[in-house]
């Protein structure tokens, strides 16, 4: 049997498993109760955020808050131009009606019978219960589609994010293919320099580094997003670690039969390593997809916006499209969904085996 069929059924009698056999052990109960809270914290706010993009405006600041996008209806009255929003009005006798609002002010709505538009009646909007019914507000993904060019932000943090994480695999592959295979004096207290790094807040080198891109006329353009974080110690890391689990009697069988170093670096190495490359190359993908700071600072014209710094383009001095932002954000997380499903596979092998805990 193929391991596409044997992995459902592996799958399957794992879930079924119980300690007390036939009968279930309080185990097993405390472990089902665990894991349910787990994937509920992991996915409910990815629920919520999903199920939030399609609301409307006015669905957004209900409260209490529904988790289905639901909206209001609205019926064509004759004499009016717009459609009213219906409601389910409480009358003084208690009797419940449909009617429509004309107009509100303040606590009073003025209310219209759809069926007799002559007849109108004057309510608090305590009486009234909006009559809603399921609705997917579709215009929030396409809207800004068609009209804040974000297509092009798309375009342009694809170019960023793939650009950028060839040159990291590179250069840290490059750079850790040096600490590890090269035996010399001082291999090690580079290393140790390069990991202290990491304990510089970005914050502190953010003003040099943007002076060295304004310096080269690099400001407004992607090449200043892509090339200051080329190269980071987490992938030297990660990778030099992997590189030192490499059997040297390779590369000491390549140089015998006289490969090059770039030979032995391309055609040796670098497939051993495939697994931390992939963890490298998605560690690399998600920080470069959705870095925002550096981004903001460098880019000030709207054709180079990267997707992060164009969703701010929606939130104003005193208005915020929250619909806009939320299906946005949808659309930002499905590469990076996309990237991790193929990839995670490698990242227990690749860590692993790069000592990192």
């Amino acid at each position: 049997m193929s391991d596409t069929a044997q992995h459902p059924r592996s799958i399957g009698r794992l879930i079924r498993a119980r300690r007390g056999g036939s009968k279930l052990h309080w185990t097993d109960v405390f472990s089902y109760i665990y894991l349910g809270l787990g994937v509920l914290l992991m996915f409910a706010p990815v629920l919520w955020l999903v199920m939030s993009s399609f609301k409307t405006p006015a669905g957004l600041l209900e409260f209490p808050p529904t988790l289905l996008p639901l909206g209001q209806i609205s019926v064509d009255v004759p004499g009016f131009d717009d459609p009213l929003l219906l409601f389910n009005t409480t009358m003084e006798d208690g009797s419940v009606r449909e009617l429509a609002q004309v107009r509100r002010v303040g606590i009073v709505s003025q209310m219209v019978d759809p069926n007799d538009p002559e007849q109108t009646f004057r309510v608090g909007i305590a009486q009234n219960e909006p009559i809603r019914e399921f609705r997917m507000a579709w215009e929030n993904y396409s809207d800004p589609l068609e009209n804040f060019n974000f297509t092009r932000y798309l375009w342009n943090s694809v170019f960023v994010t793939a650009t950028a994480t060839f040159l990291t695999l590179l250069i840290n592959s490059m750079a850790a293919y040096g600490l590890s295979i090269y035996e010399f004096r001082g291999r090690n207290a580079i290393m140790l320099f390069v990991i202290g790094t990491l304990m510089i807040p970005i914050t502190v080198i953010l003003v040099p580094v943007y002076l060295v891109v304004a310096s080269m006329g690099m400001v407004n353009s992607l090449w200043a997003v892509i090339l200051p974080g080329a190269a980071t110690p987490t992938g030297v890391f990660l990778l030099r670690q992997y590189m030192l689990t490499i059997p040297r009697d390779l590369i000491e069988a390549a140089r015998m039969d006289k490969a090059s170093e770039w030979q032995i670096y391309w055609r040796v190495v670098m497939p051993l390593a495939l697994p931390a490359i992939a963890v490298l190359a998605i560690f690399s993908i998600m920080w470069r997809w959705n870095e925002f700071l550096w981004p903001l600072i460098v880019l000030n014209r709207s054709e180079v916006y990267t997707l992060q710094v164009g969703l701010n383009a929606f939130q104003g001095e005193l208005n915020v499209q929250w619909h806009y932002i939320l299906a946005m954000t949808v659309v930002t997380l499905i590469p990076v969904v996309l990237v991790f499903a193929f990839l995670q596979k490698f990242i227990t092998t690749g860590i692993a085996s790069s000592g990192m805990k």
